[in-house]
């Protein structure tokens, strides 16, 4: 979906055929086997919010391997862990549900992937009931206390081309899921 702003600058900048092509062959309102293989290879995203008047936020989200599921063809889940208590990204999809997630793949083949929709957060025991079963069987395998589970129906999906993305090489680093160990959060790193 463009926007009357996204629409208005590929004018101004002559990119109008160039980004009707890339809508064509690009732009999917629903995941094909490709953008699910590389969504269940992630073990992070960055995820685009705003509350009612637009006050944006833009976070990381973290976890096993394969931490986002894929309940259809056109809905995401996964799991909202304990943080830092300020819900500033559950507190806009409350106001506003629109939201903006993006996949990078750093280690592989440097692609990306937007994947933008409409989110809810429902608490573990109040998930919608066609995705119950599923979602109960997913918290079985996680040994991290869940605060929310976030579904997001989508709305597009499209490519973010590796051009400038770098390669990384993943280290070591063992994790402390859930701790509140202060020292093991850093959470005083900018003071």
């Amino acid at each position: 979906m463009s926007s009357i702003g996204e629409l208005e600058i590929q004018k101004e900048q002559q990119s109008t055929e160039k980004a009707a092509s890339f809508y064509r062959r690009q732009m999917k309102s629903s995941l094909n086997e490709k953008m699910k293989t590389l969504i269940k290879n992630q073990e992070m995203f960055f995820m685009a919010t705003s509350d009612a008047q637009g006050n944006c936020d833009c976070s990381p989200r973290f976890g096993q391997k394969g931490f986002v599921h894929i309940l259809n063809d056109e809905t995401l889940t996964f799991p909202d862990y304990k943080g830092n208590g300020v819900f500033a990204s559950l507190g806009n999809i409350l106001e506003n549900p629109h939201i903006g997630l993006v996949f990078v793949d750093f280690f592989q083949s440097t692609v990306g992937l937007h994947v933008n929709g409409k989110a809810h957060s429902y608490s573990p025991d109040n998930v919608p009931n066609q995705f119950k079963a599923t979602i109960n069987k997913l918290s079985q395998s996680i040994h991290v206390p869940i605060e929310r589970w976030i579904i997001i129906n989508i709305d597009e999906a499209y490519i973010h081309c590796s051009k400038h993305v770098p390669k990384l090489v993943k280290a070591d680093k063992k994790i402390k899921w859930g701790t509140d160990d202060v020292k093991e959060k850093a959470t005083d790193f900018f003071e």
